[in-house]
């Protein structure tokens, strides 16, 4: 088999080029005779010296682009497939502003709490995410994230479509418990809290989840990696912001 493609740091990618069977080879854009010199030098004065130009003119894997909260190696650490008891799972959504195959993807991740020593700590147990479908689509999808997880609470972010979140989330399931959120700050300053507690060892991953790890490792680049809306990412910091910065306001307890 002859694959080619640009060399984004993605786990199927990173696989094949350190497997000693598979023969490596890469090439410059510059070196592509068929591309006329005008187009050469238009895109290398435009990205040139940067980490998207290096990757995307010279061929090269930028695992860790400079600014990313998140790194392959934080992630790694992060591996933990044997959980404690939850005590609270929550499913966080972050739903697109349309449908179709170029929208953007409805991220839906379940993560739950336990403590560990004197801190809470969050597991990251799923990532339910889907594409280009239909509201009642999606709304199924975190019910059946809902179900097999069974969840305490959806957290729906609001910014997109206010209170006929809520609705399409209850045509599928009236009995759901939906809260909403609004997103009042930047995704970058929403995200940094929930990178620190990656950094203090308070968040784990029971399994591999590599379209959610590939879009944690380009979010926040400087200059920009990611080329669509970090949903995943959304949902992941809402989920996490629910079960350790949100004050509970009265007791719970879940039915084992």
């Amino acid at each position: 088999a002859i694959i080619t493609t640009t060399p984004r740091p993605i786990a199927p990618l990173l696989r094949l080029v350190n497997d000693k069977s598979v023969a490596v080879s890469h090439g410059r854009t510059a070196q592509n005779r068929h591309l006329p010199a005008a187009f050469i030098a238009a895109v290398t004065g435009r990205y040139g010296g940067t980490i998207l130009g290096r990757q995307e003119l010279d061929g090269e894997i930028i695992e860790d682009p400079p600014g990313a909260l998140w790194c392959r190696a934080g992630l790694t650490a992060a591996f933990d497939p044997q959980p404690p008891p939850l005590t609270r799972i929550v499913v966080a959504v972050d739903p697109p502003a349309s449908a179709g195959r170029t929208a953007a993807a409805c991220g839906i991740v379940v993560a739950g709490r336990a403590r560990r020593g004197d801190k809470d700590h969050v597991w990251v147990l799923a990532d339910y995410t889907v594409q280009g479908v239909k509201p009642e689509i999606w709304a199924k999808r975190v019910m059946e994230a809902c179900e097999d997880f069974m969840a305490d609470r959806i957290v729906a972010e609001a910014n997109q479509g206010g209170e006929m979140v809520r609705t399409i989330l209850h045509l599928a399931n009236p009995d759901a418990p939906v809260g909403l959120v609004h997103a009042t700050r930047g995704k970058r300053v929403r995200a940094e809290p929930v990178a620190a507690l990656y950094e203090q060892g308070r968040v784990h991953h029971v399994a591999t989840m590599p379209a959610l790890e590939d879009q944690m490792c380009a979010f926040g680049a400087v200059p920009a990696v990611l080329t669509h809306s970090p949903d995943r990412v959304d949902a992941l910091v809402w989920a996490i912001t629910a079960l350790i910065f949100e004050p509970q306001k009265h007791p719970r307890l879940r039915v084992l």
